[in-house]
């Protein structure tokens, strides 16, 4: 799996930089002369609902709201960026006679700054930093007794420098650092005295009693290949595309984490819009669990599995 993830971005990131003057290369006419700070706000709320009354198809009533937020804060001048964005966004769903249930549940924070010597050159050195969790606690559902995931519990941050693609020009950005630092934080100890998320686990008695704890984080370094890309497909419908590769030097190399988002924007009006996601994922520490053959009731250790999740929402999206 991990040679087929390693060719799709092979091919996508080909298929981008093939046609320097196509519709994914926009270059802007002007040069950047004067230093520049701009400041971006967006706010949003999707929803997705359905009710039967006397349907004698049978159905459960349903609501859906998915609430997000992003900010952005970039500076550039002929040979400087510093990109800083914030994307925050919380989702549940309700239905009738069952508990409330998330469906999405992200922090995300980006900075990115980036030095040319050569204010015509598309190539730049650039150092990121990012970090994602999440808001509130995760379930397995229908089980609300124990989370399998909170707050800092995972917590991921990405720190690097390499080389970015993408100076100057809107749709585009390529970037390799061969070396990154990613950490995983696991700050809650039931989760980190069982090893998720690819942390070191506790080492326990016969009777169950911790002998030694849990670690609550996990460090690695590695290599990380991001590529992001957007295009007018059709009026008023943007299709962007972000990619995101890394593997770890010391631990399995070769083993390929992957973030793979595709996002469709369809624009109604200035504050009507309808979006389509899709977003795969592939973590080799996260391993799956499945039912024991031996003791009942207990669960083995399984491998790690792609992780899908697709959205559909309309509604309601606002700038400042």
């Amino acid at each position: 799996m991990r040679y087929i993830f390693f060719v799709l971005f092979l091919v996508s990131f080909n298929a981008v930089t093939a046609q320097p003057d196509s519709l994914y290369f926009k270059a802007k006419a002007e040069k950047i002369i004067r230093p520049e700070w701009k400041q971006s706000n967006k706010l949003s709320v999707d929803l997705n609902q359905a009710t039967f009354v006397n349907w004698n198809a049978g159905g459960s009533n349903t609501i859906s709201a998915l609430f997000g937020y992003e900010f952005a804060y970039n500076y550039s001048d002929r040979y400087f960026f510093w990109k800083n964005n914030l994307v925050a966004n919380y989702g549940v769903n309700g239905q009738q006679g069952r508990e409330p249930r998330k469906t999405a549940d992200l922090i995300d924070f980006n900075s990115n700054f980036g030095f040319s010597s050569d204010e015509n050159s598309h190539w730049f050195y650039s150092a990121r930093f990012n970090f994602k969790t999440q808001f509130a606690n995760g379930y397995k559902y229908p089980n609300t007794d124990k989370p399998i995931s909170r707050f800092m519990a995972p917590g991921y941050l990405f720190f690097g420098g390499g080389m970015e693609y993408g100076r100057n020009i809107d749709e585009v950005s390529f970037y390799l650092s061969p070396i990154t630092l990613k950490a995983t934080f696991v700050m809650d100890d039931a989760l980190a005295n069982s090893g998720a998320f690819g942390v070191t686990p506790a080492v326990f008695d016969v009777d169950g009693n911790v002998i030694t704890p849990g670690r609550n984080s996990r460090t690695e370094a590695g290599i990380l290949m991001t590529n992001e890309y957007e295009m007018e497909i059709a009026k008023n419908i943007i299709a962007k595309n972000l990619l995101s590769l890394y593997s770890d030097y010391i631990n399995n190399f070769g083993n390929i984490d992957v973030d793979w988002r595709v996002n469709f924007d369809f624009k109604v009006n200035s504050f009507v819009r309808a979006t389509l996601e899709s977003h795969i994922k592939y973590d080799d520490d996260i391993k799956t669990t499945v039912p024991s053959t031996v003791v009942e009731g207990e669960f083995d250790e399984a491998g790690a599995k792609v992780q899908w999740k697709q959205f559909l929402g309309i509604g309601f999206a606002v700038d400042f």
